[in-house]
């Protein structure tokens, strides 16, 4: 079954572009490529902050939703390839 996936920022307009994808396709690599760099980039940023230890509560708190975006997509894309594998 095909779903509207983030494939990243196109670089003429600025804005995201999505797509639907298929299982194993190119576009569906790409989002799931796109979905790593994305938690890896979050990861580190929030890490920096956490590790600053100067952020206050609502300052923290303006990452929870990007977080749980990232973190529920990647855990979408492990999903999909522990599947594939059975």
């Amino acid at each position: 079954m095909s779903e509207l996936r983030n494939l990243g920022y196109d670089a003429v307009t600025g804005k995201r572009a999505y797509a639907l994808t298929e299982p194993g396709g190119l576009l569906d690599t790409m989002a799931n490529v796109t979905a790593l760099e994305t938690a890896s980039v979050l990861t580190a940023l929030v890490g920096e902050v956490l590790e600053g230890g100067k952020a206050s509560d609502a300052e923290l708190a303006v990452f929870v939703p990007a977080l749980f975006e990232s973190l529920s997509e990647v855990v979408n894309v492990a999903a999909r390839v522990l599947d594939a594998g059975e």
